[in-house]
C-alpha cells in the first residue's frame, strides 16, 4: 500500500499538457524563456541580438523536456532489461513447480532497477486477491513498454487458458531476450547513420552561412553597381517582400534561418526513426539539430556581421 501511496503522489505533482507531463521544473523554464522573449521584445526588436536572445529563449525553454525525455528513454530500456530478468525468474519458479501467483509473490524482493516498484505493485495485488489477468493489465498499462505490453497479454491469457505455463514463460523469456538483441544491433548498425546525418546538417549550415554573408552580398552589390534591378526582373521578389526595387541581401537571406530549423527538425525525426525505430525517438535529435541551428545562425549574425 505505501508503494501505492508513493505513486499516487508522484502523479500528483505531475500534471499533463497534450499528452506531456509537465513538471515544475519544466514550468519554471517556460516563465524565463517567456520573460527573455518579451524584454527582447521590447527593448532589442529589430537587431540582430533580438534573434540571437530567441534562440537562447528557446535553449531554455526546451532544455529540460530535453532532459526528461532522455531520462524516460533510459529508463524505459531499463525496464525492458530487467523484466527479461523477471520473466527469467518467474520461469525458473514455476518450472520447480510453484503457482506463477506464488513464483510472483516469492521474487517479488529482488531488485529489477526501475522495474521493481512495478513488480511489488504486482505482487501486492496478488496478494490482496486480484486475478492475475487484471493484476497484469495494471502492470503492462503502468510500465508503458509496447513490449512489456505484449509479453505480458501472453501470459496472462496462458495462465487464464491453462496448460504448461512454463513453457509459454520461457518462449516469452526468449522472445523478450531476441527483441532486446534485435534492438541493439540495429542501434549499432545504424550508428554511422546517425553519425552522418549530424555531418550533413552541419555541412548545410555552412553552406547556409557561406551563401548569406559571401555569395548573395556580392551577388546583391554587382547588380546595384552595374545598374541591374533585381526586382525588375520579375514580381517575384517585389511580391515576397512586399517592396519596390532592389532586394537587399538582407531580405533574401532572411528565411534562411526557418530553412535550418524546419531542416533540422525534420531531420531529427528522421534519424530517431532509423536508429530506434520511433519518431519519438527522434525528439531529442531534433532539439539538438534545431538548437545548432538557431545558435549557429543568430551567433553568426552578430559576430559576422550580416
Amino acid at each position: 500500500m505505501g508503494i501505492l501511496n508513493k505513486e499516487q503522489k508522484m502523479i500528483k505533482k505531475q500534471r499533463k499538457l497534450f499528452g506531456i507531463e509537465i513538471k515544475k521544473s519544466q514550468i519554471i523554464s517556460m516563465i524565463i524563456s517567456l520573460m527573455i522573449v518579451i524584454l527582447s521584445f521590447i527593448f532589442l526588436r529589430g537587431t540582430d541580438l533580438f534573434y540571437f536572445l530567441l534562440g537562447i529563449a528557446f535553449v531554455i525553454a526546451g532544455l529540460p523536456f530535453f532532459i526528461s525525455l532522455l531520462i524516460e528513454s533510459s529508463s524505459t530500456r531499463e525496464k525492458e532489461e530487467m523484466f527479461l530478468e523477471f520473466a527469467r525468474n518467474l520461469v525458473e519458479s514455476v518450472k520447480a513447480g510453484t503457482p506463477i501467483s506464488k513464483s510472483i509473490l516469492n521474487i517479488r524482493t529482488k531488485n529489477y532497477g526501475n522495474l521493481t516498484p512495478y513488480v511489488q505493485k504486482l505482487a501486492n495485488q496478488i496478494s490482496l486477491g486480484i486475478p492475475i489477468k487484471i493484476a497484469f493489465q495494471t502492470f503492462a498499462r503502468d510500465v508503458g513498454s509496447p513490449t512489456i505490453t505484449r509479453a505480458v497479454i501472453i501470459i496472462s491469457e496462458s495462465e487464464q487458458a491453462g496448460g504448461r505455463i512454463e513453457d509459454v514463460l520461457e518462449s516469452v523469456a526468449k522472445s523478450v531476450a531476441q527483441i532486446e538483441k534485435l534492438r541493439k544491433e540495429r542501434k549499432a548498425a545504424m550508428y554511422n547513420l546517425v553519425v552522418q546525418g549530424y555531418i550533413i546538417f552541419l555541412i548545410f549550415i555552412i553552406i547556409m552561412l557561406v551563401m548569406q554573408f559571401k555569395i548573395l552580398p556580392i551577388a546583391t552589390d554587382l547588380g546595384n553597381v552595374g545598374g541591374a534591378d533585381i526586382g525588375s526582373y520579375g514580381t517575384g521578389f517585389e511580391g515576397m517582400f512586399g517592396g519596390e526595387g532592389t532586394a537587399s541581401s538582407e531580405e533574401l537571406t532572411r528565411p534562411f534561418l526557418w530553412l535550418l530549423l524546419v531542416q533540422g527538425f525534420f531531420a531529427g525525426l528522421v534519424i530517431g526513426k532509423l536508429s530506434e525505430g520511433k519518431v519519438r525517438a527522434g525528439l531529442k535529435h531534433s532539439f539538438i539539430l534545431v538548437l545548432l541551428a538557431v545558435l549557429i545562425g543568430t551567433g553568426a549574425k552578430i559576430f559576422l556581421g550580416g
